[in-house]
This record gives structure tokens, C-alpha cells and sequence, in this order.
């Protein structure tokens, strides 16, 4: 009956003066469909209505397994029909539009709409083979066989030119050694590396961009050296500069694992890597018209050999990296470690570095640096694993605590106006302050007057400033010292040897102040 009452509107609107486009426009069809209508008869369209009810399609003989799939989920894309009926039967043949115009039809006939977000994106320029990269990473929530909900995690690569992809998946959040490893897995199955890679500002591989100078961490700039390929960082969410991974990262999603069951993660990565052999790299790429698998044999040439495997475990630091939480906890592998008090800086930078030796896990403050926490590493979950000493000293009050530490320095008045400061400063803080300027006092104790008066000077009003003062002092004298046993030793032995340049106290004010 719908297609009649369209036969009659064409015919009336052509009657009218109507021209084809302005009728496919009112009716929103094809041109294809109005011409077609047009040269048809009011007895010719009821004999194709009547026919097309009772002529069967390929994709009958699968009509109640697609109709459960989409009613269990009504957001299901006809690609992802497409892909799972592949899955399901490797033998069947069918188009892309037939698959389209099926599910579309089931949606009408039984009411299941899906809801369609369109997002705007630019043409950029196509690179040529073997220039780029682009990396992204995800996640999504999806159920295993238990059905309960899980989230996953995922990198994904794909090759700028051909668009040829390569996928993996952990079920917990990656870290940079994890990153190092799926790109080698990556240039593995693409037949080499790249000119240029290109990321998001993301932690696991850079510091900052400090004003156009990238900084990367220290694992991945080691990497990026041995590798040999440059980097390129762009903006979160713009598709100018990574768009083709963007597209690649909603595609891993929408197709590939929204509404799949997972089993366990071995086998989640290994149909993922069927999926990109029958669907990711095998469909034709709606904008380049070609198979990337296709566009790739010819891209693979353009690439730069990949050498063996990396060690990772003799030449790379592991620099898990976690953010010390206000109750001076890190979170690692759900459970939480604690570090002393005062660690916690509610205004600084509280990024620590992790490191595991021999069941141990070791927290520094940097990458080489001080270590913070040592605890056996715990098996369980949700377990707390507390040193006593790193608790907070509830022996005295505050103001006997304070009058304590000022009695420790040679100059009381400027102690004095330190400790007030960083009280009205740190309100809620006072006693964790305190901690620090008393560890920094039994560390650093020749150092600790200098430390005082720089940052009085410098108008540093922190403990944790004072305490990375006093250290860097100390370390200034060691260095000084073995530079000069090492300097009379070679004057001794007749030879000259020039020391390098120290640099002086403000370089490092300045950068604590954050004056450039």
C-alpha cells in the first residue's frame, strides 16, 4: 500500500510541474526511484507491489537471527550484521547494500529505530606510502559469559595511506612498556616501520610539549631513538591531524566489540585479529574505494624493514607511572601502597614512577631518582599495604611540633617566618609539612640553613620546596667534591682535565617558581 500512495504522489507532483529532483527532495528518495515510478503504469506498479511480497530474499533464510540480534540490540549497525553473519557462516556471499537494505527494512517492519550522530569532519590531503602512522587508544565496557560488565582496553595502529589496521587489547590500562611492545607487535604485522608516528599528548609516551619542544618520557624517547622514526603530536579529538585513527578507534568499537561476549583476553585478541582479517582490512574503505589489505601489499614496500624483537626487559626502565592520592596512597594493580606523609602536594606535581624488583615494589620520585616506598608487592585486591613510619607523628601537638622544628635551625627568626607561612598556607596540611621540613632537616642538615634562606628569598613557601633545595645542595657538594679528588689526582699525574659547568641555585628556583 506505501508503495502505491508513492506512485500516486510522484505522478500527482510531476502533474503539478514538479521537476525529477524537486520530487525526490519533497519525498525524500532517490531520483533513481522517481524515474522508475514515472515509467511505470498504475497496473504495472500493482503487479511489482504484489510480486515484491511474494518474492523471497537471500537473506530470509537468516531473518530471525538478524531480528534477535537487533531487538537484543537496537543500536546494531548493518555493518556489524554484515560482519557477524560472516563470522557465523565464512561461506556466505553477500553485498553490503543488500545487508543494508535488509536491516533497514526489519527496522521498519517491527519498530526498532537506531539513533544516528553525525559529526563534522574536513578532507585532508592523502600522504603518500610508508609516511605515516597514526595511534590512538580506547576502551569499552562490553559483558563476558557471566554477563557482567567489564571494561576493556585497547591501541590501535593504522597506516595513513592504505589504512591497513592492527588492533590489541588488555584488560587493564596500558602502561609505557605495554605501549613499547604493541608497537613492535604492530610494525611486526605491518611489514615494517614508518617515517613518522602520530599521537595524542597522551602520558604514557610524552611529559609536555613544553611550547613546541616535545618532551617525551625517558623509556619512550629511548625507543624513539633505537627505532629511528619521528614524532607527531596533535590536539585530543581532532580529526585535521589523526582523524583516520579516530574513525579506526570508533570503528574497533561499534563493529568489532559493542554487544560481543567476552571469553577471556587470549581469545578476545584472537578474533580481533580474525575481525581485521575478514572485516577491518578487508571491506572496501568508503573513501578510498580500495581493500586496504590490497593498498597495502604495495605500501609494505615503502616501509622500513623492521629489525628483531627488542629486549625490553635488559634495555628498557619499566616507568609504570601512578598519581599519589591525597591520603598519600598509590593505586597499583587494585591495591593501595602508602607513601610517607607529606608526600602528597596539593598544589604540585604527584606523579611517581613504579618500579618492580624481586617481588618488591620500589616508588621513586623520579625515573632514576629518590626512592619514596619500597613494599613487598601484593597478589590480592583491595588490600592496603601500609609502612608504619610512613605515618604521621601524633606524639606532640602542632605547636609543640612547630616549636620543635624551629629550634633545629641556627637562624630561628627566618625558621620562625617560614613555618608560620606555609601554616596559613597549608591549613589542612600543617602537620604533613611539617614531616617533610623535619626529614628534610635530618637528611640534609649542613645544607638545610641555605635551603631556609633561598626560599624565603625566592618567596618559596612550601616544604617540599625546601627539602628539594636541601638536596640538590648536597648533591652540588658531592659532585663538587668528587670533581675535585678527581682534578688533583689527574694534576698529580701531570694531565690536565676540564670539569663541566655547574649551574647555579637560581636555574633551579626559577624552574620551582616556574619562571622560564
Amino acid at each position: 500500500m506505501e508503495k502505491l500512495l508513492l506512485y500516486v504522489e510522484i505522478h500527482q507532483l510531476k502533474e503539478q510541474g514538479f521537476k525529477i529532483a524537486a520530487i525526490a527532495k519533497k519525498l525524500n528518495i532517490s531520483r533513481n526511484t522517481v524515474y522508475k515510478y514515472l515509467n511505470m503504469n498504475f497496473d504495472e506498479v500493482s503487479e511489482w507491489v504484489i510480486s515484491t511480497k511474494s518474492r523471497t530474499k537471500k537473506l530470509d533464510l537468516h531473518h530471525d537471527l538478524i531480528l534477535n540480534w537487533l531487538k537484543e540490540h537496537p543500536d546494531l549497525s548493518s555493518a556489524q550484521v554484515e560482519d557477524w553473519l560472516k563470522e557465523q557462516y565464512p561461506t556466505i556471499k553477500i553485498g553490503s547494500s543488500t545487508v543494508r537494505g535488509y536491516v533497514s527494512e526489519l527496522r521498519d517492519i517491527y519498530h526498532i529505530p537506531k539513533v544516528v550522530r553525525i559529526r563534522d569532519h574536513e578532507a585532508v590531503e592523502e600522504l603518500p606510502m610508508g609516511q605515516q602512522v597514526q595511534v590512538d587508544w580506547g576502551e569499552i565496557t562490553v559483558k563476558n559469559q557471566d554477563n557482567k560488565q567489564i571494561k576493556s582496553y585497547f591501541i590501535t595502529f593504522v597506516l595513513s595511506h592504505s589504512r591497513y589496521k592492527y588492533v590489541e587489547w588488555m584488560d587493564r590500562p596500558f602502561t609505557t612498556k605495554d605501549t613499547i611492545r604493541c608497537h613492535e607487535k604492530a610494525f611486526q604485522f605491518f611489514g615494517g616501520i614508518p617515517k613518522e608516528i602520530v599521537y595524542d599528548q597522551d602520558h604514557l609516551i610524552t611529559v609536555s610539549e613544553n611550547a613546541g619542544d616535545i618532551i617525551l618520557t625517558g623509556e619512550f624517547q629511548a625507543y624513539k631513538q633505537e627505532r629511528g622514526f619521528r614524532v607527531y603530536l596533535c590536539r585530543k579529538s581532532d580529526p585535521q591531524s589523526k582523524g583516520k585513527v579516530e574513525n579506526v578507534v570508533k570503528y574497533v568499537k561499534m563493529n568489532f566489540a559493542k554487544n560481543r561476549v567476552f571469553p577471556n583476553l587470549e581469545s578476545w585478541n584472537e578474533k580481533c585479529i580474525a575481525w581485521l582479517k575478514r572485516t577491518g582490512n578487508y571491506n572496501v574503505h568508503h573513501t578510498t574505494k580500495k581493500r586496504p589489505v590490497e593498498v597495502h601489499a604495495l605500501e609494505k614496500q615503502h616501509l622500513t624493514q623492521v629489525s628483531s624483537l627488542l629486549s625490553f626487559e635488559s634495555n628498557h626502565v619499566n616507568s609504570i607511572t601512578r598519581t599519589v592520592h591525597k591520603d598519600n596512597v598509590i593505586k597499583y594493580k587494585s591495591n593501595r601502597y602508602s607513601l610517607p606523609v607529606g608526600t602528597y602536594r596539593p598544589r604540585g606535581d604527584n606523579t611517581v614512577y613504579l618500579e618492580i624488583q624481586s617481588e618488591m615494589l620500589i616508588i621513586r620520585a623520579d625515573l632514576e631518582g629518590e626512592i619514596l616506598a619500597k613494599h613487598p608487592l601484593c597478589h590480592g585486591k583491595g588490600v592496603l599495604i601500609k609502612n608504619k613510619q610512613h605515618t604521621r607523628d601524633r606524639s606532640k601537638g602542632i605547636q609543640a611540633y612547630k616549636e620543635t622544628i624551629i629550634r633545629q635551625f641556627n637562624d630561628q627568626e627566618k625558621a620562625l617566618k617560614f613555618v608560620n607561612e606555609i601554616s596559613q598556607r597549608y591549613s589542612r596540611y600543617v602537620r604533613d609539612q611539617l614531616q617533610v621540613i623535619q626529614y628534610a632537616i635530618t637528611h640534609f642538615r649542613p645544607q638545610i640553613e641555605e635551603a631556609l634562606t633561598i626560599c624565603i628569598n625566592e618567596q618559596l613557601w612550601s616544604a617540599n620546596d625546601i627539602r628539594d633545595i636541601a638536596q640538590h645542595l648536597t648533591r652540588l657538594k658531592e659532585e663538587k667534591d668528587v670533581s675535585t679528588v678527581s682534578v688533583e689526582t689527574k694534576q698529580n699525574n701531570t694531565a690536565s682535565h676540564a670539569t663541566a659547568a655547574k649551574r647555579e641555585i637560581e636555574y633551579y628556583t626559577n624552574i620551582i617558581r616556574g619562571v622560564s
